[in-house]
């Protein structure tokens, strides 16, 4: 009786096994090394493959496409009309009244002269609208760049003793920003900038933000000796060891305006239709206050004003830019530094608004346009702007159709750099410094740091220390700090994969982790293990280590249990398995040999389910490993489900037949034997 069982059963095993080869895939064709090359090159810079729109075209249409590609209001220019001309109008004016203040403001907190941020928001905006292929972008300066450039330069140069040179470094500085931008723009570089994750951004910005507000204590108290040092520990130091000149009509004037600005900014957020009210708050704020200087002589008692201020537009810079010398070194990082900062904030402001408005920007076009408009801009007496959130926000609530609006505001700016330069003469600092406060305000972002708490631990850590880094330190080594602990997050990662023991949700055919679902069970005599990453070079070692930590495990606690079932399969499911290299292709050889070594009480199978590797890799595993997926006819067999390997091992497991395989899974040992 037992023998003819023991037959029954082996027959039903192959029988089961022949039913579950769920379908053949036949091997890709062979491709040259270079077409892989090629192909791997296309699929990692041009994955949206920026010319699939001149397949097929004539050269006129080619050249017209071409046109279009590099120079976006060519495209919609000719389709433009008088109602979105109004609508262009009314948000250009609207944002031209936020930015001609913060471009004032934004000037001194990077040490240059007020006019420079005026400068800075006529020509970039025009470059803009003619490259850039957001709608709602309002271009500008904006508070974190400057604060870094203004950082970053006066280590080395004081701009109260040599303003001359800081000048000459900060154009220089912004023309090495917008080659690095446009270069990656060129190149499709752009996942470079994707190194600085969302948390990264919050921490930073929320630091810098601190940093911007308590330097505008020196325009808010009155002071005239203050520290250079960014971090809060000296500014701190320096507002309460210079008590003695804090002015009580600076700080009278700076509280009320602070006031007035946070007020109508509160009410823009309740209420999102009276944008108008916060956009031309900043504007009225100016007019206000120099009306009351001008009218009390307030500058005669201790209130500092702007002073005289250049009339006429842009003067050529180009003479300015320092290519050589000692200080080359200085200008290429500080325009690597708000390079990436600006660019990384002109992105995501555009790509928000775009997403809101249903249509597409494109990044490295996006890159292109912030790199030449900072090139052209280093040149006519400008430093280093990007699109700006508050600004988008106004010319976005504004009702912007185009990119027009940038150009009106950029003539705006045009007829105040002609005409009302004189007008600025008596404009208080302190009201600059409550305009920048009011401004930064809005970038420390509670709610999104208590969002990164709850999804994920590490970003949250890296979000801290990207602004206890900048609070303490300084701000670029802050950005440092989080994006060497973002770095390391993304190898740890790759070195260290998620690998998981599954077991069977009863009553259905699914495999879940067995430590986060509890109604998940082990099946005896199985170990079942999930690899949730490539496969490579970098973390082929640890996974042997895991998966044969995992049996070990496995095995005492059935020894503990007093279990005789033992590990006499072990099943890896690749299906999360994007890529295998040539390392990952010798791990389940080395695997194999390593569970050898063990010298378990039954021989360990191994078992490999492919749903999702590649074609390629699966080649690539046949022909390297131990285990071939290649059959007498060439063709690779694979299982669609786990719940077919565990039925087809079962069976396997009730014959006690442990030399038979499962066909297209032979040993290359057991072939060259038959």
């Amino acid at each position: 009786m037992e023998p003819n069982r023991s037959s029954d059963h082996h027959h039903e095993a192959v029988e089961i096994a022949m039913e579950t080869e769920v379908h053949r895939v036949a091997p890709p064709p062979h491709r040259s090394t270079l077409e892989k090359l090629r192909t791997r090159l296309k699929e990692t810079f041009f994955p949206d493959d920026p010319l699939r729109q001149f397949k097929g075209q004539s050269w006129k249409v080619k050249s017209i496409l071409g046109a279009q590609y590099i120079f976006p209001i060519l495209e919609w220019g000719p389709k433009y009309s008088l109602t979105l001309l109004k609508s262009d109008i009314v948000s250009g004016l609207t944002i031209a009244s936020l930015a001609i203040p913060q471009g004032i403001s934004y000037a001194k907190l990077a040490n240059l002269p007020p006019i420079v941020g005026l400068y800075s928001s006529f020509v970039p905006p025009l470059i803009y609208a003619v490259l850039g292929s957001s709608r709602d972008l309002a271009v500008g300066p904006v508070s974190i760049a400057s604060l870094i450039m203004g950082s970053m330069l006066r280590q080395q140069v004081s701009p109260a003793k040599d303003p001359i040179l800081f000048l000459q470094l900060a154009f220089s500085s912004t023309f090495f920003a917008g080659l690095f931008q446009a270069s990656l723009g060129f190149l499709r570089l752009g996942f470079i900038i994707d190194f600085l994750s969302k948390a990264t951004l919050i921490g930073f910005m929320a630091g810098a933000a601190i940093i911007v507000s308590l330097q505008q204590l020196k325009s808010l108290l009155g002071i005239t000796h203050f520290t250079k040092k960014m971090g809060i520990v000296p500014v701190l130091t320096s507002v309460f060891h210079n008590t003695h000149e804090w002015s009580w009509q600076t700080i009278l004037m700076g509280f009320c305006f602070l006031v007035f600005l946070l007020l109508t900014r509160h009410i823009s957020m309740k209420k999102p239709k009276l944008f108008w009210v916060s956009a031309g708050a900043p504007l009225l704020s100016v007019i206000l206050s120099t009306l009351l200087v001008f009218a009390f002589k307030a500058q005669n008692h201790g209130i500092s004003v702007i002073g005289k201020l250049q009339e006429g537009l842009n003067p050529p810079s180009w003479n300015m830019l320092h290519f050589h010398g000692s200080y080359l070194g200085l200008v290429m990082k500080t325009g690597l530094v708000t390079g990436i900062i600006s660019l990384t904030e002109g992105i995501a402001v555009g790509r928000t608004f775009a997403a809101l408005k249903n249509y597409q920007v494109d990044g490295n076009k996006e890159m292109i346009a912030i790199g030449l408009m900072n090139i052209v801009g280093s040149s006519t007496s400008c430093y280093v702007t990007t699109g700006a959130f508050s600004r988008s926000a106004v010319n976005h609530n504004a009702g912007c159709k185009t990119a027009v609006s940038n150009i009106i505001m950029a003539v705006t700016v045009m007829v105040t750099l002609l005409f009302l330069m004189p007008l600025f003469q008596y404009t208080p600092n302190v009201v600059l410094g409550a305009i920048i406060v009011t401004a930064v305000v809005g970038l420390v972002d509670i709610p999104a740091a208590c969002q990164i708490w709850k999804i994920d631990k590490f970003d949250f850590l890296v979000m801290l220390c990207a602004f206890l880094g900048v609070l303490f330190i300084s701000v670029q080594e802050g950005l440092a700090i989080a994006v060497g602990i973002s770095v390391f997050k993304v190898l740890l990662q790759i070195t260290r994969p998620k690998t998981v023991m599954l077991g069977n949700i009863p009553g259905t055919d699914i495999y879940r982790n067995l430590h986060h679902y509890k109604e998940a069970v082990s099946i005896p005599g199985f170990l079942i293990l999930s690899i949730e990453a490539p496969i490579n070079f970098a973390n082929t070692t640890y996974l042997k280590e895991r998966v044969t930590r995992w049996i070990e495990e496995y095995e005492t606690e059935d020894a503990n249990a007093k279990k005789k079932s033992g590990v006499k399969f072990v099943i890896l499911d690749l299906s999360a398995v994007s890529a295998i290299d040539t390392n990952g292709v010798s791990f389940f050889k080395d695997l194999k040999m390593a569970l050898e070594k063990k010298n378990l009480e039954d021989e360990v199978f191994g078992f490999c389910r492919f749903s999702r590797t590649t074609e390629t890799d699966l080649v690539l595993f046949s022909q390297q490993c131990d285990v071939s997926l290649m059959s007498s006819e060439q063709l690779i067999y694979l299982y669609k489900e786990m719940f077919l390997a565990i039925e087809v091992l079962s069976s396997f497991l009730h014959t006690q037949e442990f030399g038979l395989r499962i066909p297209g899974f032979k040993c290359k040992g057991d072939m060259n034997q038959g």
